[in-house]
């Protein structure tokens, strides 16, 4: 068994409406880019014990298989995923478990959706779930957190808004990102009513979209001389019964998440350089500040407001990507995406949208709809700078 799992190569599409681009190839490509990044050939694979796990919500059966075909990888182990929001989160940390466990010495962990489809559409009711088809769709959720975190709270529009002003503002720096131009506090605040409080710009856009990464144990790393970020400390948890649903003025799950991740890590919110974080609606972003620890519960607006969670702000710089208000939210892909950022921050390739001094980063995604529970999945990793 290995201590120690590392991120070791990262690829990603471009995300956006991609309607020339058949799913299995955005995934494709993203998973040849992870593998050339890494520097381990693609034979490796099959030559060495290795695993893949492929994230997914929407793309049908033996997704990895009819993605890996295509860059020659046939044979090895693998997993197709779906945890909702986090299943590309849930496939990374299932590689690294794969990895510590001896199964395996190097991994792939790969996540894509394509939503913008005809007949594709974003998170589409099902017939079992009461209260979605009932009105409680996620605009409507995040809406009902909104006015809640607002009464009680004090929280305003204008700082909600502001969560999109910044995130559109880190967007513009990334060229992976659906959204690339800037937005003001006044433009997010006159844009269509989508569910009051929250308009258009306070909502991620539909988006198609692939990302994957490399993911190695202590005795590849040595073999094939790899440079990589570490895996320090991970948490994968489910959404405890609740009365209000998803709604609340914070995420039980997410605090519960990232206890055990700080402890596993052995490190604290307050180690946290950057964030990729579960930002679907502006309000998600405020709400999880406090919910992380990067502030005390009800400061979220203020947090945002003081500039402390953008780049260079003096805080946890929040999505340096975007996030997925400026990024986009193809469901199986964002986790993925958001450690694949990590990995370029905290290695110094992230470019105009770099941290300085970047040395621990924190993942961070939310995900499915069930009745009765608060949500279906909620994944937390937190990655260092290999010693």
């Amino acid at each position: 068994m290995t201590d120690k799992v590392y991120v070791v190569g990262a690829g990603m599409t471009s995300f956006g409406p991609q309607p020339d681009v058949e799913v299995h190839e955005l995934a494709r490509r993203a998973v040849w880019d992870a593998i050339a990044s890494s520097g381990i050939g693609p034979r490796s694979f099959r030559d060495r014990p290795a695993f893949a796990f492929a994230g997914h919500a929407y793309q049908g059966p033996c997704f990895a298989q009819k993605t890996l075909m295509k860059v020659g990888l046939q044979g090895m182990p693998m997993v197709n995923v779906e945890n909702a929001c986090a299943s590309g989160s849930t496939a990374v940390i299932a590689a690294a478990a794969m990895i510590r466990s001896g199964e395996a010495e190097i991994a792939i962990a790969f996540g894509a959706e394509k939503l913008t489809r005809p007949g594709g559409g974003f998170l589409p009711v099902v017939a079992d779930d009461l209260e979605s088809a009932m009105g409680r769709v996620m605009p409507s959720a995040f809406a009902m957190q909104a006015k809640l975190h607002m009464a009680r709270w004090g929280t305003t529009r204008e700082q909600m808004a502001l969560v999109s002003v910044k995130n559109r503002r880190h967007g513009a720096l990334n060229p992976y990102c659906h959204f690339k131009d800037e937005v003001t506090v006044e433009q997010v605040l006159a844009a269509p009513a989508i569910a009051d409080p929250l308009t258009r710009l306070s909502c991620c856009p539909v988006s198609d979209g692939a990302a994957a990464v490399v993911l190695a144990g202590q005795a590849a790393l040595r073999r094939f001389g790899l440079q990589g970020v570490e895996l320090a400390g991970h948490a994968l948890v489910s959404g405890e019964r609740t009365p209000f649903g998803i709604v609340d003025d914070h995420s039980e799950m997410s605090i519960r998440a990232a206890r055990l991740a700080y402890q596993r890590a052995g490190l604290g919110p307050e180690d946290v350089d950057l964030c990729e974080m579960h930002d679907p609606f502006t309000i998600a972003e405020i709400i999880h500040y406090e919910d992380l620890g990067f502030c005390a519960p009800g400061e979220g607006g203020a947090y945002v407001e003081q500039g402390l969670s953008a780049i260079g702000g003096g805080g946890v710089a929040v999505s340096p990507s975007g996030g997925l208000l400026s990024k986009g939210h193809p469901l199986g892909a964002t986790g993925v995406a958001q450690v694949a950022e990590i990995y370029w921050q905290l290695r110094g390739q992230a470019g105009a949208r770099q941290v300085p001094r970047a040395r621990v980063g924190l993942a961070h995604t939310v995900g499915g709809g069930v009745t009765k529970l608060e949500s279906g999945a909620c994944a937390v990793m937190l990655f260092k700078q290999a010693a």
